[in-house]
């Protein structure tokens, strides 16, 4: 048993190593759009199209290198950059959660609350807190990660640990949940349009994979865990990159007033939007009266930006490290400047994904793949694992889950419907597969925050250290979900109200 760990250790070093001997990540993503543009003028060469399996239109990969395509190269280059989803969000989120760091509260509350639990518990409650935060959707990934590597430090055990094990909750978050999430609506929706090509009475609700979800909260909670616990502090040993913060451990003389203060204010801004919520005709629902999807869930970013900033300042005006209104513009750009390398990183990878978009090459991987697994002709629930892992690998190169259902969904929820399978079933198989890699794969957007992060704690850390720490969870998350979904087929457990996995 300790050779094969031995074994494995060596293979997630081995990974490090070649990964880490990469170029700087913003000329990685400089060289792969190149490689989009050249493999572009390839497949264009001999003609290569795909057929659209949603809207039946045929689709060419379309030449980058051609006159279209430089034009396309040259005026997109900005709104590529500008109009990239998460530059906003993450920018967005680390003006509030940056002030409330740089005026102490952020510190103060994780020395006084998280601090006292448990130490065996820490690494669980990373993991439980980081799942259900899918709630807030992407801004998760911004929002529990450097703060589970804030905790982690601060009860000097290593930070990295901390931030890989919020990254990876986060990104299992997008299956696992004791709520009904924006997901699953946006899923559904997909699910229920595919289903209509061979029965147009199916239709798909929120709540379809709603127990599956809930079993996986507790499941992937442990399982992420023990990941962190028994691997990968292990393999990162004791941390030894000094002070990352200058952030005084003597508690300010009125910190916990004014801790007792920001509590106050962040439950009475919660309390309101919560009222706003439930008021009639409120505008934060959508025009049915729901919640999902919905302007609140549309708008839980700067929602979640306003509390962090109400919190902020009524922390740092009751210590006396806001006097003035001068003094929240400054702390906001303090922390601005700590992400400058993400701000760079962010325009590189934005050029190589939307190359990689509108060459329809993604699209054509996509399509074609999954013409291959047809012809495999496996029957059972064995086809099932083979379409997850599909998926799974699929994963590497698109990364948008919902962009990716929505090229899945109408092939293989007709295929799988005429087989006996539910749509509501063949969703759960792709949830499974798709938030297994999402968190390994460099091209996930959110990559770069993680990597960023990594080197406050780590200087020497590269994409290498990114995917030899993500792997375990990757690997672990994919093959407990496999045997939890086998569970659920053979025990005939329902995936969620009246949902099996057969018509």
């Amino acid at each position: 048993m300790k050779e094969k760990k031995n074994l494995f250790q060596k293979f997630l070093n081995g990974i490090e190593r070649v990964g880490n001997k990469l170029p700087d990540p913003f000329i990685l993503f400089i060289a792969l759009a190149i490689i989009v543009i050249i493999a572009s003028s390839i497949f264009s060469m001999f003609n290569a199209s795909v057929i659209h399996p949603g809207s039946g239109e045929e689709l060419p990969i379309k030449n980058l290198a051609s006159g279209e395509g430089i034009q396309f190269i040259l005026t997109s280059m900005l709104e590529n950059f500008t109009g990239f989803a998460p530059l906003g969000l993450v920018l967005a989120m680390m003006l509030g959660i940056g002030l409330a760091e740089k005026v102490g509260l952020l510190d103060y509350a994780i020395r006084k609350t998280i601090l006292k639990s448990p130490p065996a518990l820490v690494t669980y409650t990373v993991v439980f807190v980081g799942i259900l935060g899918n709630l807030a959707s992407d801004a998760a990934m911004v929002l529990i990660p450097p703060l589970a590597a804030m905790v982690f430090y601060k009860i000097e055990r290593h930070p990295l640990a901390g931030l890989v094990a919020g990254y990876a909750a986060t990104g299992a978050g997008f299956t696992a949940n004791l709520f009904i999430a924006g997901t699953d609506a946006i899923l559904a929706g997909i699910s229920t349009e595919a289903a209509a090509i061979i029965d147009d009475s199916i239709v798909v609700t929120p709540i379809d994979n709603w127990y599956f979800n809930i079993v996986s909260v507790f499941v992937i909670t442990i399982v992420g865990g023990l990941i962190t616990d028994k691997l990968i502090e292990p393999r990162l040993g004791t941390y030894k990159g000094g002070v990352v913060d200058n952030v005084d451990e003597e508690d300010h003389p009125k910190a916990k007033k004014a801790f007792i203060l920001a509590l106050i204010a962040g439950v009475m801004y919660i309390a309101m939007i919560v009222t706003a919520i439930f008021i009639p005709n409120s505008p934060l629902r959508n025009e049915d009266g729901g919640l999902a999807p919905s302007p609140f869930l549309d708008g839980i970013v700067p929602l979640i930006l306003f509390f962090f900033i109400i919190i902020g300042v009524t922390y740092g005006i009751t210590v006396g490290k806001i006097k003035s209104s001068k003094d929240i513009s400054k702390y906001m750009a303090e922390s601005m400047k700590d992400m400058a390398g993400y701000i760079v990183l962010i325009f590189a990878i934005a050029q190589f994904i939307s190359y990689f978009n509108w060459s329809n090459i993604g699209t054509w991987v996509a399509v074609n793949g999954a013409e291959i697994l047809k012809e495999i002709n496996f029957t059972g629930i064995w086809l099932i694992i083979g379409y997850i892992l599909f998926t799974a690998t699929l994963n590497f190169l698109i990364t948008s889950g919902s962009a990716k259902w929505a090229l899945e969904a109408p092939v293989f929820i007709p295929m799988f419907m005429q087989l006996g399978y539910s749509p509501a079933f063949t969703q759960a198989a792709y949830r499974i597969a798709d938030s297994s890699t999402n968190i390994v794969t460099p091209l996930m957007p959110y990559m770069v925050i993680i990597l960023a992060f990594m080197q406050k704690y780590d200087k020497k850390a590269g994409v290498g250290t990114f995917i030899s720490l993500m792997i375990p969870y990757s690997a672990a998350f994919l093959f407990t979900w496999i045997i939890l979904i086998l569970i659920f087929y053979y025990a005939g457990i329902p995936f969620g109200p009246g949902v099996t996995p057969f018509l």
